[in-house]
């Protein structure tokens, strides 16, 4: 940990009241950056992670915004930037998971999901960006997922969300790249957050998945954000348009235990 890394940086972490958002926006304080913490509807935990950061010395405010919703997100950069300054670091991690089958997936809820994991990454990048590029300097990093590669059943919303952001990331870095700022994405693989486990609660299912991962665990929020923080510093000068995998190696492995 270099307490001095981000000075000077305001990072916005999208959807970082728990999990992998509460962990990435800690870290970023503890390396010296101003945080916004954002939430849609868990203000405790939300207060619960700026707290956290206050108690260590660090600098973090709280913004509640849908990032599935146009007028939120545009309320959202335009209040982290009158508060905290221009976002020069963008971590865009809040998602949307549905467990619908196939045949029971309305398109209602797929274009929720769509909204909230694809276009308001787009619409919040783009408002951020720009400001990026009067600078000459940024850094976006999208979170997708091992399921970007790795199918499972009954999650084609958020499998096919996933895909786009990978997409976005390869455009997004080919356009800003040349104006100084890169566009990189994080694609974790299983990791213990309260999204993931709610979704396998019988701890035997938890067990015989976790015996699968070459690891042979989940992955722990941090592990994830040693990534982020790669990705968005200026050691990664030559990384743009690329998806880093931390998976343990899961989405190497075959389809089936052996």
């Amino acid at each position: 940990m270099r307490p001095d890394r981000f000075d000077g940086d305001t990072v916005l972490v999208t959807g970082s009241s728990r999990g992998i958002g509460a962990a990435t926006a800690a870290a970023f304080a503890a390396e010296g950056a101003k945080v916004a913490i954002n939430y849609r509807s868990d203000a405790d935990g939300a207060a619960a992670t700026r707290q956290a950061i206050c108690d260590t010395g660090g600098t973090a405010e709280v913004f509640r915004a849908d990032i599935g919703n146009e007028a939120d997100v545009a309320r959202l950069a335009a209040e982290v930037d009158a508060s905290l300054g221009p976002v020069s670091i963008l971590v865009n991690n809040a998602a949307l998971i549905d467990r619908s089958g196939l045949f029971d997936l309305s398109l209602e809820a797929f274009d929720t999901v769509w909204h909230a994991n694809v276009r308001g990454v787009l619409q919040l990048s783009q408002l951020v960006a720009v400001q990026m590029v009067q600078r000459g300097r940024g850094a976006i990093v999208h979170l997708s997922s091992i399921l970007a590669r790795l199918g499972v059943a009954n999650r084609s919303a958020y499998i096919a969300s996933k895909g786009a952001v990978e997409g976005l990331t390869r455009a997004m870095a080919l356009e800003l790249g040349p104006k100084g700022v890169r566009v990189n994405a994080v694609a974790p693989g299983l990791i213990a957050t309260e999204a993931l486990l709610a979704g396998m609660p019988d701890p035997d299912v938890q067990a015989a998945i976790a015996r699968h991962i070459p690891e042979g665990r989940f992955g722990r929020p941090e592990e994830i954000t040693a990534a982020i923080l790669f990705a968005a510093s200026p050691e990664a000068s030559y990384l743009n348009g690329a998806v880093i995998a931390v998976d343990a190696a899961l989405g190497a492995r075959e389809s089936t235990p052996a």
